[in-house]
Parts: structure tokens; C-alpha cells; sequence
């Protein structure tokens, strides 16, 4: 499990991206040092989020939360163990986010997922530490820094899938009337507690 930094300064986040951008483009075309990365860096933890390229076919991206009270910390030591607890190998999700905005690799990109049956084979999972109120029902818990974070780890990934579609889990419910769109009605979960379509990425 790998912590990856993400400089907390939404002024200057699109210049941040555009140069992370190119970091990535000039390292993986071996001209790492016009990019200017080094390993001292906090942007050589974006090199880490974008040199992800895998063999694999990716046309999901798919949004969790992590289903737990905002005010209680769920680390990502303890999401490993509530997974395996289920019988998974490792962490499911790809990657998670916790609320003070770091996002920690959880699984390599290159292995399938375990967090959308029957969706994981193409699919990068991501979740979000919360999702739940003090209460233990559903809602957006994100921080600013979360919410900073997930967009800057999605718009990364899809420079690598560009094709790839991005959803939440519950979008991935059947749709049981055919109308070709998931209703809340028709939803077998809630995660990951926000509406997909209002984000922009």
C-alpha cells in the first residue's frame, strides 16, 4: 500500500494537472529529465496515479465509499482487514481516499479488481473513506479534500481511458423497468452516496 501525496491548492490546480500531465507524457516517452521529476518531489506522487497503463481493458471507472460514519477514522490498514474478514485476497478497490485527501494504492492497477461483481474484469475501483453520517445513514461525506483528490485521480486515469465511463456502484444496479436508465428505486445499494452525473471531472 503506497500513500500518494496530492498538493492541497486548488488555486493553481489546473497549472498543477497540466504539468503533472506532462510529466507523465515526456517519462513514458524516456525524457524524464526534461519533465523534471525527481523522487523528492510531491509531483513525482502524480507520476505514481498516472504511469498506470495496464494490459488490461478498462472501460469502467467505478466509485465506492467505504460505508462508514464520517466521524470515525477507517484506515486503510482496517479496510484491508474487513476484506480479507470477507475473503478477498487483498483490498478490493484499486484505490482509496481518505479524508484528509490522501489517496493510498490499495491493488495494482494491472490486477482485477474485487468491488463490482460482475463488472470487475474491466473496471479500476475507487473509494472514498465515509459515506455515512454520524447516524449510520447514507451521505456525501467527501471533504473538500476528498472531492480534490477523486478529481484529480479520475481526470489522470482517463488519460490513460479516455473511453473508460465513470460510475458510481449503485449505477451499476439492474435496470429492472428497461428504460435504460437506474432508478433509485431500482438501486441494491447506495454507495457511493452521491449523484455520478453532477460531478465534473
Amino acid at each position: 500500500m503506497h500513500n500518494v501525496l496530492i498538493p492541497k491548492n486548488y488555486e493553481h490546480e489546473k497549472i498543477c494537472l497540466e504539468h503533472y500531465f506532462e510529466v507523465c507524457h515526456h517519462h513514458r516517452h524516456g525524457c524524464t529529465q526534461r519533465a523534471g521529476l525527481t523522487s523528492n518531489d510531491n509531483r513525482y506522487s502524480y507520476f505514481l496515479i498516472l504511469n498506470l497503463r495496464t494490459v488490461r481493458e478498462i472501460n469502467l471507472i467505478v466509485i465506492h465509499c467505504s460505508a462508514t460514519c464520517e466521524d470515525r477514522p477507517f484506515t486503510g490498514q482496517a479496510l484491508e482487514v474487513a476484506h480479507r474478514l470477507r475473503g478477498f485476497d487483498d483490498t478490493g478497490y484499486h484505490f482509496y481516499v481518505r479524508r484528509d485527501g490522501q489517496i493510498l494504492t490499495t491493488r495494482p492497477v494491472e490486477r482485477v479488481g474485487a468491488h463490482a461483481r460482475g463488472y470487475n474484469a474491466h473496471s479500476i475501483g475507487i473509494c472514498y473513506e465515509g459515506g455515512l453520517d454520524h447516524y449510520g445513514n447514507p451521505k456525501d461525506t467527501r471533504t473538500e479534500w476528498q472531492r480534490h483528490s477523486l478529481r484529480v485521480l479520475v481526470r489522470a486515469l482517463l488519460m490513460d481511458y479516455p473511453d473508460a465511463r465513470i460510475v458510481g456502484h449503485r449505477d451499476l444496479s439492474p435496470d429492472l423497468n428497461g428504460n435504460g436508465e437506474v432508478e433509485p428505486m431500482e438501486w441494491t445499494k447506495r454507495c457511493p452516496c452521491f449523484e455520478m452525473k453532477r460531478e465534473i471531472w
